[in-house]
């Protein structure tokens, strides 16, 4: 792969740069809001103008403060600055040039690095060229990222000072994972330790990560896009409506991954709610893999990993099929071996099966167990099955008459299915239909 440039957008809160973000991107990928805040990781994206690839980084806002969560973002905005090749710059031009404006005009001066100088939020660029001159930045540039006025002449400077890579004609397709769990589970930690580095807002307040973020991992020769997403929490629980709306990101998040690594925390054990957002993994379909989290602690205070294994296949009787791994995003313990279960499950959600081996399973499955109807007595027969899907794997059943299949046999034939050929960390789908006369 070859690595892109990249552009960082910095500023105060609120002052635009998620909307910005969302802009160049042509999509909604990062959450915006009106109060600050709302940003609190590294939100990249892979975009092109004119035909140059670059990555753009969107930032929490640059504040001096001593809030728990703020603080830790603008570290975080200070991280994407220090390897950008090119900084936008985004002020405010309805608040007019504030002293945060000029303290992190100071601050990237001393960094040296290029800046353009994006005053958001007008429509006209005599209005803003005296005030915010005084940053001591040679080119501003009026724009209005919602509604997309002077965003174009902004790019094309930038990409005017960015390193040209033309972009690629065929990228390779990563194996998209999204981390999914309740909130405090580990997730960011888990992505940090992935990546190997301080690519995500760790913190003991629930709620930090509020963006599905999303970040590119390459190792062993495999290609992974690792989604970090916002602890998923019943609706009574959600305070603001920027709450609502990251819980949306992740439920998305899950929708859009190949894969989904449920977080488990091993020291509070097995809740309802980790039995719902799995539930909501396997309903879009995606493979599974359980990672039991902080399992050094857990091992510490004398817990086993059977024991553990026993509650979670008790809990969540309906993912009997999906592997568990025991993981500690402290230590770096059980990584490969999650990696592993991933890509197994990801390659059991694409697998086929010839309809000739599926009928002879279906035959002598139907010989130890006849079928049973979901509602009356007469006997119902299966008389034929093929395969006619992948992602996930989907089979279809042709009966003798318009029933549907008892929920135990259905359950019974899935785990038939399996037992033959295999479909580990995968749901199954099985349609029936009634043979025309």
């Amino acid at each position: 792969m070859i690595p892109l440039p990249r552009l960082a957008l910095v500023g105060r809160p609120n002052v635009g740069k998620s909307t910005l973000f969302n802009r160049i991107c042509g999509r909604r990928k990062a959450i915006t809001d009106r109060r600050p805040g709302s940003t609190r990781d590294r939100n990249y994206a892979q975009v092109a103008w004119q035909g140059a690839a670059f990555e753009l980084i969107d930032t929490g806002g640059l504040l001096e403060t001593d809030d728990p969560l703020l603080g830790p973002a603008a570290e975080q905005a200070q991280m994407a600055i220090d390897e950008a090749d090119l900084v936008l710059f985004v002020v405010d031009g309805r608040a007019g040039r504030l002293p945060d404006d000029e303290a992190i005009a100071r601050a990237l001066r001393r960094r040296g690095k290029q800046v353009l100088v994006a005053v958001n939020k007008v429509e006209g660029a005599s209005q803003v060229a005296a005030e915010f001159a005084a940053l001591g930045f040679e080119r501003l540039f009026a724009i209005s990222a919602e509604h997309g006025l002077g965003v174009g002449d902004l790019l094309d400077a930038a990409v005017e000072g960015l390193p040209r890579v033309p972009e690629p004609d065929e990228a390779p397709t990563p194996l998209s994972l999204a981390l999914v769990g309740r909130p405090n589970v580990g997730k960011s930690s888990l992505l940090n330790r992935l990546l190997d580095r301080n690519r995500a807002v760790v913190s003991d307040v629930p709620g930090t990560t509020r963006d599905a973020v999303d970040s590119l991992l390459e190792r062993s020769g495999h290609l992974y896009l690792l989604v970090d997403t916002a602890g998923i929490r019943r609706v009574r629980h959600l305070n603001e409506n920027v709450d609502h709306v990251s819980v949306v990101h992740a439920r998305r998040a899950i929708e859009r991954a190949a894969v989904a690594v449920v977080v488990l925390d091993a020291e509070s054990g097995v809740r309802e709610m980790d039995a719902t957002i799995a539930g909501l993994a396997e309903e879009a379909g995606a493979g599974i893999v359980l990672a039991v989290n902080k399992w050094d602690l857990a091992r510490e205070r004398g817990h086993t990993p059977a024991a553990f294994e026993r509650e979670v296949r008790e809990r969540l009787r309906f993912l009997a099929w999906a592997p568990v791994i025991f993981v500690s995003a402290r230590t770096g313990r059980g990584l490969e071996a999650l990696l592993a279960a991933v890509r197994r499950a990801y390659a059991a959600r694409g697998q086929r099966v010839t309809t000739g081996a599926l009928n002879r399973m279906l035959g002598r499955a139907m010989e130890r167990q006849a079928p049973k109807a979901d509602r009356g007595d007469r006997p119902v027969r299966i008389l034929y099955a093929s395969q006619i899907g992948t992602t996930p794997p989907t089979f279809a059943l042709s009966v003798n008459r318009p029933v549907d299949l008892h929920f135990s046999y259905k359950r019974y034939l899935d785990n038939e299915i399996r037992r033959a050929f295999g479909f580990e960390g995968t749901p199954l789908r099985l349609k029936v239909t009634a043979r025309r006369r």
